[in-house]
């Protein structure tokens, strides 16, 4: 199976690309300005991105603590060869899981969770421990929140 090639990214593109995450919600005008381009090359470009899974979705980021989960934890899970799809599967349908990541190291996966309070949190892990051995950090503050890419190479 081939792989899909990478779309080049030119300045425009990753102008159009910078304002889109800065506002997802921007009409086609200002992202065309914001990208030197007029509007009808703008939705186009735009389809491109979307359509080569630049783009993959734009949403609403919410304040979790606002929304009812005043904990935040990150959680890294060593499970066994044989356990994961069912764990994979068992994560999918958490709620509580806001990402979850497959990695190298120590740690089968790391995965970023909610709860609405620490109770709630020890019965998430309850839940998942029988797929193997967790460690979990509870998240004081974050001092850098997720944001957007920019071009490799550039500083921000």
């Amino acid at each position: 199976m081939a792989e899909t090639p990478v779309l080049q990214l030119d300045d425009k593109a990753w102008a159009l690309l910078l304002a889109l995450q800065a506002d997802g919600r921007a009409p086609l005008k200002a992202l065309a300005d914001a990208a030197g381009l007029s509007i009808p090359a703008t939705a186009e470009r735009l389809k491109r991105l979307k359509d080569a899974g630049v783009v993959n979705g734009i949403g609403a980021e919410l304040d979790a603590a606002q929304a009812g989960y005043a904990v935040r934890a990150i959680i890294g899970i060593t499970v066994t060869q044989p356990g994961k799809k069912a764990f994979v599967e068992r994560l999918r349908r958490a709620p509580e899981v806001l990402e979850c990541h497959h990695v190298a190291g120590a740690d089968s996966y790391l995965m970023t969770v909610v709860a609405r309070d620490l109770p709630d949190l020890e019965r998430f892990l309850a839940s998942i421990n029988g797929f193997g051995e967790t460690r979990t950090s509870i998240v004081f503050s974050t001092p850098i929140p997720r944001r957007g890419l920019v071009p490799p190479g550039a500083q921000r």
